[in-house]
């Protein structure tokens, strides 16, 4: 399958890079630092702040699907989710390219916004633990949730064949092979996952023509 992979070089995507070589895909990365990147990947610089329309829609030529890590990582990249997002859903379409999966966040099935304010107090999938921590989480990182529910707005009203990828707090640890997926709703007291995985979980997605339409959320 020939992808196209933002944020290539980030904590998530580099290792959705190393695994979709691995697994034989053609990959082309879109990435602000193209010297962070393996030796030989293709790749196109675009900074997601600030994205290049006319280089996006050229990265996209050809590809069967993108994938996007896309996410701040501090202040500075404030809402670069939405806007980087946007722009792709642009380019997808400039391009006729139909397939997309994002990264988003457990938290973002209660994270109301103008156009989805109806969303439940509580995800179906957190027991009573999750309850009681995730709105504190909520709160500690509230700009950043805001920008990846605006972001999947955009994703859910695209009009593409898309996919919503949710995990819990992502651990650095070994890729265990194996983890549980629930559709539209977190797995039940799922609070980690390692960026492996989840990686290895958004690639599977990106191949498997069932999940379009479906938000996932992934966790151990």
């Amino acid at each position: 399958m020939k992808l196209v992979l933002a944020a290539a070089t980030g904590a998530t995507g580099r290792l959705v890079l190393d695994r979709a070589r691995s697994s034989g895909h053609d990959v082309t990365a879109l990435v602000r630092s193209p010297g962070k990147l393996p030796p030989g990947v293709p790749h196109a610089r675009i900074d997601f702040s600030s994205p290049d329309a006319g280089a996006l829609a050229a990265a996209m030529g050809g590809a069967d699907a993108v994938v996007s890590a896309l996410g701040a990582t501090g202040k500075a990249d404030a809402g670069v989710a939405t806007t980087g997002t946007l722009a792709l859903v642009a380019a997808m379409r400039a391009a006729g390219v139909r397939r997309l999966v994002v990264l988003s966040a457990a938290p973002i099935g209660t994270v109301k916004t103008a156009v989805r304010p109806d969303k439940p107090r509580f995800d179906p999938g957190d027991g009573p633990l999750l309850r009681l921590v995730t709105p504190i989480v909520k709160r500690a990182l509230a700009g950043h949730y805001a920008d990846l529910a605006a972001m999947e707005d955009a994703v859910l009203d695209s009009g593409l064949e898309w996919t919503v990828v949710r995990p819990p707090r992502l651990t650095d640890g070994p890729a265990k092979g194996v983890w549980r997926t629930a559709v539209g709703c977190n797995p039940r007291n799922g609070s980690t996952i390692s960026r492996a995985d989840l990686a290895a979980a958004m690639l599977d997605a990106a191949v498997d023509p069932a999940s379009i339409g479906k938000v996932l959320g992934v966790a151990y």
